[in-house]
């Protein structure tokens, strides 16, 4: 799980982009997730919103990836959360054990928030 904080923590400061795939490109949720989990981005789709229709999307593509669904109480430093961030909208953040590594749209860049995560979890996933 160290492996994925550090990759996760490595993304600190790259530019928000919707669809993002890459530092260089810059990234969305989905695109930090896939670098921290360490998957490779062309196995992750960039065509499509986390809306909350979405979240079967979302696991079936995790799970296509080589996530492991786990129970969110489970969940610590390294593993991927999807969380319900409002209204028919979802995303997908790290967990560090200090707080969250997340592409945040608002502040159009990843960044570290400290402490516990605000949103309802939808799904907690590991790399295995």
């Amino acid at each position: 799980m160290d492996e994925v904080v550090a990759r996760a923590r490595a993304m600190i400061g790259v530019r928000f982009r919707p669809q993002g795939r890459s530092a260089v490109q810059g990234l969305d949720c989905m695109g930090l997730a896939a670098v921290a989990m360490g998957v490779p981005a062309d196995r992750v789709r960039g065509d499509y919103r986390l809306s909350s229709g979405a979240a079967e999307e979302a696991h079936a593509g995790f799970r296509a990836a080589g996530l492991v669904r786990i129970e969110p109480c489970e969940a610590g430093a390294g593993d991927l959360l999807l969380v319900s961030v409002g209204t028919r909208r979802l995303h997908a953040l790290i967990l560090t054990g200090f707080g969250f590594v997340h592409a945040d749209a608002r502040l159009r860049r990843v960044v570290e928030a400290p402490g516990a995560v605000p949103w309802p979890v939808v799904s907690a996933w590991r790399v295995i």
